[in-house]
């Protein structure tokens, strides 16, 4: 709750952190490094409503069944690379509504080599989809190339949910 205050005053006062080349911070990656802190599974999904393979794997109630298979995992979709959020794809393949789904917009929509975002939190992005796996703040997997198979990343929030302090 702190820092989901601490945000708010930020953003209402326009003092977002810089990064050592003094570009500010997006406020994306403040809400992203929030909800990947989570003791729960968090699941982190980059996405464009333009792109191909991520409409596939939209279709036929693949997102919206899996998140709504799993309750007790969070899923926070990052629209990248596009200017608006792309809400409409979404509601129209029955995702977004979900009380354990979060829909956040990267602010520099361009898709043009140079200009747009590769990284967040310090973790490379260079395709769509991205999917990564995080649990208590660390990245577990990271599915950095393309379409997603659902049988697979159950497997992987399985792994991620079971201890790893052996």
């Amino acid at each position: 709750m702190i820092r989901r205050l601490a945000l708010a005053a930020a953003l209402l006062l326009g003092a977002l952190p810089v990064r050592a080349d003094d570009t500010p911070v997006p406020a994306v990656e403040w809400q992203l490094a929030d909800a990947t802190r989570s003791p729960r599974v968090t699941v982190v999904h980059f996405w464009a409503p333009w792109c191909p393979n991520c409409r596939t794997e939209l279709a036929n109630g693949g997102w919206s069944g899996f998140i709504a298979d799993h309750p007790d995992v969070n899923f926070v979709f990052v629209t990248i690379w596009n200017p608006a959020d792309g809400r409409d794809v979404l509601e129209k393949n029955g995702v977004g509504a979900e009380r354990n789904f979060q829909l956040l917009l990267h602010p520099n929509g361009s898709k043009k080599k140079g200009e747009k975002v590769s990284e967040l939190l310090g973790i490379p992005i260079s395709w769509i989809p991205t999917t990564w796996v995080f649990r208590d703040g660390k990245l577990r997997y990271a599915m950095n190339y393309g379409e997603l198979h659902f049988p697979m990343l159950q497997q992987l929030i399985s792994d991620s949910s079971e201890s790893w302090d052996r």
